[in-house]
């Protein structure tokens, strides 16, 4: 029964990806257009402003990427990096900045380290059969 179960899950697993990537892709997009463009909430980061306004750039390329599936591995990466980045600078404050709590319930970074770990995730699987690093054949689930 449970064999049955696996192989079924299995067959979904380059789909349920691309799904992951898409969502991922455009919810860290949205952070980047709220901070470059203040869409679709909140107000814009005046242009240039440290580290906001690039961290909007960041966000809004990277997520553009994810979310097309276009050099998922390596737009993954930086993501992550910079949400590694964000948790450590700006929520528990280690890298500058009043030290905070470690913890991310307490400190406000729970989305940040979500974000790094489901980034390093795409990083390592790649982006799935529905992206166009799958239609090139750079995405090794895109083959199974």
């Amino acid at each position: 029964m449970s064999q049955k179960v696996d192989a079924r899950l299995a067959s979904l697993s380059s789909p349920a990806l691309s799904i992951f990537r898409i969502i991922f892709g455009l919810l860290f997009t949205l952070h980047g257009t709220m901070k470059l463009f203040g869409w679709p909430v909140g107000e814009a980061v005046p242009v240039g402003t440290w580290p906001f306004w690039w961290a909007g750039l960041i966000e809004l390329v990277t997520g553009l990427l994810i979310t097309v599936g276009f050099f998922t591995r390596i737009a993954a990466l930086i993501a992550a990096g910079q949400m590694a980045v964000a948790y450590l600078w700006q929520h528990w404050g280690i890298l500058g900045g009043e030290l905070g709590s470690f913890w991310p319930t307490e400190n406000g970074g729970e989305p940040a380290l979500l974000f790094c770990f489901g980034f390093l995730l795409l990083a390592a699987t790649g982006a799935g059969a529905w992206s166009v690093d799958g239609q090139r054949g750079g995405s090794s689930l895109a083959r199974t």
